[in-house]
């Protein structure tokens, strides 16, 4: 079995395309983050490598 890693599970946005989402596919992006950042956190994935609050920080720059 392969290793799952962040980045395959990551889906980022330029704010060209975000600003072409509608509300409920911005509200549906945040959701489906969240959830994926709860799951690797439960099955233990170390967060060190990529900074969270920085992403987390990032997206509400842009609205996200």
């Amino acid at each position: 079995m392969d290793v799952v890693t962040y980045d395959d599970v990551h889906i980022s946005f330029t704010p060209e395309e975000w600003a072409l989402l509608t509300p409920s596919q911005k509200s549906l992006y945040k959701e489906v983050m969240l959830e994926t950042y709860r799951n690797l956190t439960a099955v233990g994935y170390k967060w060190e490598d990529h900074n969270i609050e920085e992403h987390f920080q990032n997206s509400q720059i842009h609205g996200r």
